[in-house]
């Protein structure tokens, strides 16, 4: 009779563990239905809730100017909110990398420079263009020397002479170490024979304000983040660094005119996460284009005097590429001190 009695409390046992087995299987495929059908949801209601933009650099610049013209334009096709946030310092790796890492769900956009193809063989940053899907390409701006109207040297040439006469002494200001402006100032160095001081800021506008208030000598930012300053006559600007007249002093030389071989431009776009759903990122390009053809943005580029620069995602996504391995060619002909 005890043997009876055990063995059907064995049995029961089984059942009940087979029963309460059965049902967390069921539970947990519940869940995983439930997790997909809700991923598949929110992709076809995208978007639902606010949009944040990460722009790597100090307010007041290019970058941070086109970003914020482009989120306003985005938030009206969206229909939802989009937020500019600033994430400033080292060159824009860890505003880049916040976008790199973000969940990619189409709530977080970045703004990313030129800076983005080079970080990597500065050995500054383990990050390049294939950690992410490009909406498309906004402008593209060329380096310009700009100084102070009051400084003793009113020409190219005259600067390099000053820079020789005072070796180590002249202090050009860039937007941090590994930025477009620092290497285009140190490529022009390099190409000049002049030995100066970079001196690092987070981003454009800290370095010319640092131009104006007489703390450095020279900037190597675009003509459109100095154009305050050019109109009001408190800067002069000696060349600029692309292959043809800059559109804000179109009567001011090139580098090439005046027999040095350097030829910078910064530019810019927005991207997602890598792994951001497709029919998310195609949302994304047509509100990107259209804030692109906006009259608010085209005004700003004319304005400004930014250089008109629009490619398609999978276009400015080969270009940022192209723009990697051309980047990790000069970069290394480059002496750092």
């Amino acid at each position: 009779m005890k043997r009876c009695y055990g063995l059907t409390v064995f049995i029961f046992t089984l059942l009940l563990l087979s029963a309460c087995g059965g049902a967390t299987t069921t539970q947990g495929d519940q869940a995983q239905q439930g997790e997909a059908t809700q991923g598949e949801g929110n992709s076809t209601d995208y978007p639902e809730k606010q949009v944040e933009v990460v722009v790597p650099v100090a307010a007041g610049g290019a970058s941070d100017m086109v970003s914020r013209t482009i989120a306003a334009e985005m938030e009206k096709e969206l229909g939802v909110p989009v937020v500019v946030t600033n994430k400033a310092g080292g060159s824009g790796a860890p505003g880049m990398y916040s976008v790199r890492d973000a969940s990619a769900d189409g709530y977080t956009v970045g703004y990313v420079p030129v800076e983005l193809s080079m970080l990597e063989s500065l050995g500054l940053a383990e990050i390049s263009p294939e950690d992410f899907t490009a909406l498309g390409q906004l402008m593209t701006i060329p380096s310009a020397i700009t100084v102070r109207s009051d400084a003793p040297y009113s020409t190219l040439e005259e600067f390099i002479q000053y820079a020789n006469q005072n070796p180590g002494e002249v202090n050009i200001g860039n937007s941090g170490t590994g930025s477009i402006w620092h290497i285009a100032a140190a490529a022009f160095a390099q190409a000049a024979e002049i030995d100066v001081e970079h001196v690092p800021y987070e981003g454009a506008a800290p370095a010319v304000s640092a131009l104006m208030g007489g703390h450095i000598d020279a900037v190597t930012v675009s003509t459109s983040e100095a154009l305050s300053g050019i109109e009001s006559g408190d800067f002069k600007v000696l060349a600029v660094m692309s292959d043809a007249p800059d559109a804000n002093v179109p009567d001011i030389p090139t580098l090439q005119d005046l027999g040095y071989d350097v030829n910078l431009s910064g530019w810019g776009g927005f991207v997602v996460p890598k792994e951001t759903p497709q029919d998310i990122v195609e949302t994304l390009q047509a509100a990107f284009k259209t804030a692109y053809d906006s009259e608010a943005f085209q005004k700003l580029l004319e304005e400004r005097g930014m250089t008109p620069g629009y490619k398609a995602g999978g276009d400015f996504q080969s270009f940022a590429k192209e723009q990697y391995d051309y980047f990790s060619e000069i970069i290394s002909q480059i002496e750092f001190e």
